[in-house]
């Protein structure tokens, strides 16, 4: 009868200590879960923080814009970025016309948290077209354009606002619109040539508030957005590069075709 027992208990306890692992195993998968959520939160505060102190001290690495500085020479927030394209200016330039950016995933994705976060109304879709007719759709202005080179679009709107609306404003009164409570925005897709077979892609973004109330609310909002509105704008010049050298191929095939 002993022997029994002993016997029973050696079976037992293996299956005793690999409870006791995974129990053990469970805890550590736990506080290394907290440890990680902790730190992300450490993480996101400090860049909350980081954001903060440094609005309104803009840099200034990139291309000059002289057509862009006509509607906004000062501003609080700058976002600029480039990407070299293998592909002539022309073929560059017709692919950042043709763009469409809700083809992407990750800026739907983007698109949607702001929606969630903001409780905005998300029964609208906006149809699958061309960025720039998307921007007009949207209320976006064309402020001016050098043709097959850069196009400046600007638009007034209160971005906290959960289903925002951009407002469009004249190109001759865009630099001076002051109406308390808004906020400026002008952005440029443009491209310039490298040499024959090969150029460069860049969009800039500037923003600036018309009173102390818009400030402080679009400095809060900015805080917490502009990761996802960088992580949009590098998207958006994955995209174009994309597209501008699959022109460029495509028309070196056309090209080849007809000299055989």
């Amino acid at each position: 009868m002993a022997a029994a027992l002993v016997k029973s208990y050696s079976l037992f306890l293996p299956m005793r200590r690999e409870e006791d692992h995974m129990k053990t195993s469970a805890r550590t998968a736990v506080k290394l879960a907290g440890a990680s959520v902790g730190a992300l939160a450490l993480l996101g505060a400090g860049y909350l923080a980081r954001t903060w102190a440094r609005y309104g001290k803009v840099s200034h690495d990139g291309r000059p814009d002289p057509l862009l500085d006509r509607f906004m020479p000062t501003y609080e927030v700058r976002e600029y970025h480039e990407a070299r394209v293998s592909a002539p200016v022309d073929i560059a330039f017709e692919a950042v016309r043709a763009l469409d950016i809700n083809r992407s995933r990750l800026v739907r994705g983007l698109f949607r948290a702001r929606q969630i976060a903001l409780r905005a109304d998300d029964t609208a879709r906006m149809p699958a077209r061309p960025f720039f007719e998307e921007a007009r759709a949207l209320g976006w202005g064309v402020l001016a354009e050098a043709p097959g080179r850069e196009i400046v679009f600007g638009a007034v709107t209160q971005p906290w606002v959960a289903d925002v609306r951009f407002e469009s404003v004249p190109p001759g009164d865009f630099a001076s619109f002051d109406t308390p409570g808004f906020v400026k925005i002008a952005f440029t897709m443009a491209a310039e040539p490298i040499d024959a077979r090969s150029s460069v892609v860049w969009t800039e973004t500037r923003v600036a508030t018309t009173d102390a109330y818009a400030r402080d609310r679009f400095r809060r909002y900015w805080a917490v957005v502009s990761p996802g509105v960088r992580v949009i704008r590098i998207e958006t010049l994955r995209l174009l590069r994309s597209d501008a050298e699959r022109r460029a191929r495509e028309t070196r095939d056309e090209l080849i075709e007809q000299e055989v």
